[in-house]
């Protein structure tokens, strides 16, 4: 009898070790929606995405003793990919906007952004100032909050026509072929196109700053409360300056 007590003993022993090792994350999945056409933000290198969200957030998930899982897809398919429980976090870039706060709900912000203008090396336009001046195309990675700002100011008004472009590459691709007169994006994007297609350039002066978040499901305070005192711990021990600076330099 003692010698079966040892022998399960040890065989619940081993189940316990083995189980230990099978089991990376105690914590579930964190599964982020994003749109890896969006660098250094978000991109792929071979089949994996990388860049400053995709570190951001596996160094989040890491703090929560759980498994990253990034999702794909198109940016504004994010959104509703939240509020219908496919996704439980949005991380591309995205800013906070009072619009998009009717949707979901934001973390505390871990980046600051700016949407800037490109335009072609002999471009007429010269200024943000003249994107107002009208009859001007203006090319934007639809529901971005370039989309967003150029809808408001300057499309509903009349002062310029809009064209909507999926990724934010298809829009300059609209430039480089004169489809457009210029392209409204994030600034870090911006340059990696610019300095992929020749002939192009950024105007010195951006239309306008703004504040990059995470966004979460209305209501889900308990995810959103984690992911915040993660984020605090991550900036307070410099961690998420050190990967934007990897990504963007100091």
């Amino acid at each position: 009898m003692k010698k079966l007590i040892a022998v399960l003993l040890v065989v619940v022993m081993i189940a316990g070790i083995l189980a230990g090792c099978g089991a990376k994350k105690s914590g579930g999945t964190l599964t982020m929606g994003t749109n890896a056409e969006f660098p250094p933000y978000e991109y792929y290198e071979g089949d994996k995405i990388v860049g400053i969200d995709a570190e951001i957030a596996a160094a989040i998930a890491d703090k929560l003793g759980m498994e990253l899982k990034i999702e794909d897809m198109a940016f504004d398919a994010i959104i509703p990919a939240i509020t219908s429980g496919k996704i439980d976090m949005g991380m591309a870039g995205m800013t906070v906007t009072d619009e998009r706060k009717q949707s979901v709900d934001f973390s505390d912000s871990y980046a600051t952004g700016v949407q800037a203008v490109i335009v072609a090396e002999n471009s007429a336009i010269t200024s943000v100032d003249d994107l107002s001046a009208g009859g001007l195309t203006i090319g934007v990675q639809s529901s971005t909050t370039g989309d967003l700002y150029m809808t408001w100011d300057l499309e509903d008004p009349g002062l310029a026509t809009v064209q909507r472009y999926n990724k934010g590459a298809d829009a300059v691709q609209a430039l480089v072929t004169g489809k457009v007169d210029c392209v409204v994006i994030d600034n870090e994007p911006a340059k990696a196109f610019v300095e992929a297609n020749p002939g192009l350039k950024i105007l010195p002066t951006a239309y306008t700053e703004e504040d990059y978040a995470i966004a979460f499901a209305k209501g889900n305070t308990e995810l959103q409360t984690k992911v915040n005192e993660a984020l605090k711990e991550l900036i307070a021990d410099g961690t998420v300056a050190k990967i934007i600076d990897k990504y963007i330099g100091g």
